[in-house]
């Protein structure tokens, strides 16, 4: 199939960019100015290597993993890619309103969510970690009986936690919408430990090296897939670029690019300061 020219925009301010994009829907994209169609992708960017500013201050456009594989898709395809970026916990949301045709925010596939949306193949598996502060050793749920922990809302991590929680009977969860106030919260002391996905939470222990993740044991694999609006044709065609990604090693390029030398290089720059 013979790519196109990407051109990537940005709508970083939610109210301004749903509201631009109101009449946009899974079967119906918006047109570029030469003429492109457009697809808009919501999606969370404070999940680094999946989606992420490379400024602490969120400026620019976000770029990660998820990012470089709607950028191969929706080229493969023909379209123009607009990314929206919301809170976590309102992206389902808009997909169900139309305002945007498909999601991509490390997002597993649960059973509550598929009577909303309609997902992907799973491209990219990962397991949940408990950060706590170093020597805390929790790598279990019965270790976090009696502590305050912290969670993303509307993630598979607070859903997991929450029935942890009433099995135990001890746990206080304190949801926040982004995974860098979680860490923050755990830093100044305000909660004990955060529940989060693997390949995210080695970033931030990188970059806080009081911190430290641990496996929790006798976990299963939680799978990402991409999301999309009930019933929307997209869903056929995303899936066959993706298994053209796989096949052809696209896809294994960039979770080597994301998941290994990202980490590598941000290892090296903190040795260098």
């Amino acid at each position: 199939m013979k790519r196109r020219n990407f051109v990537l925009t940005l709508a970083v301010a939610v109210s301004l960019g749903l509201g631009a994009i109101a009449g946009c829907g899974s079967n119906e994209t918006t047109g570029s100015e030469d003429g492109e169609k457009v697809l808009v992708m919501a999606t969370s960017a404070d999940y680094p290597p999946y989606e992420f500013y490379e400024t602490a201050r969120g400026e620019g456009e976000p770029v990660g993993f998820d990012i470089d594989i709607a950028q191969y898709i929706t080229e493969e395809l023909g379209y123009e890619l607009e990314i929206n970026d919301m809170d976590f916990n309102g992206i389902i949301p808009a997909l169900q309103s139309n305002r945007a045709d498909f999601a991509m925010a490390g997002m597993t596939p649960t059973e509550e969510r598929e009577e909303s949306v309609d997902f992907s193949e799973v491209y990219y598996e990962a397991t949940n970690t408990i950060i706590a502060n170093k020597g805390s050793g929790y790598d279990t749920f019965a270790d976090l009986a009696g502590k305050t922990v912290g969670v993303q809302l509307g993630s598979t991590q607070q859903e997991t936690a929450q029935e942890k929680a009433e099995e135990i009977g001890d746990i206080t969860l304190e949801p926040r919408n982004k995974v860098s106030e979680i860490v923050q919260e755990i830093k100044a002391g305000r909660i004990d430990a955060a529940i989060v996905e693997d390949t995210v939470a080695k970033g931030y222990i990188q970059n806080n090296p009081d911190l430290e993740f641990l496996p929790i044991k006798d976990q299963e694999a939680a799978g990402s897939a991409i999301a999309f609006p009930k019933d929307s044709e997209l869903v056929e065609e995303f899936n066959a670029v993706l298994a053209e990604m796989k096949e052809n090693g696209e896809m294994e390029k960039l979770i080597t690019k994301w998941f290994e030398e990202y980490y590598a290089n941000q290892g090296a720059e903190e040795g260098a300061e």
